[in-house]
């Protein structure tokens, strides 16, 4: 219903929004919404990063960076 696209640094780029999970009856519902896929973009967003920078470090285990 919502999707959010963010970079690599957590900043949101875009915002879609289904036009059927619009009801002007239920904002708090469509808030809800836009919480969630803001929380998830940024939940892959860092989880991308992990990925690159353990693939940089070749796994190795370097307190403060990456996993």
């Amino acid at each position: 219903a919502v999707t959010i696209e963010i970079t690599g640094d957590q900043k949101v780029r875009s915002i879609r929004i289904d036009p059927d999970a619009v009801d002007p009856e239920d904002v708090p519902m469509l808030e809800d919404l836009i919480v969630a896929a803001v929380n998830e973009a940024i939940t892959q967003s860092q989880d991308m990063a992990s990925e690159k920078i353990g693939a940089l470090t070749g796994g190795l285990k370097i307190p403060g960076i990456g996993t």
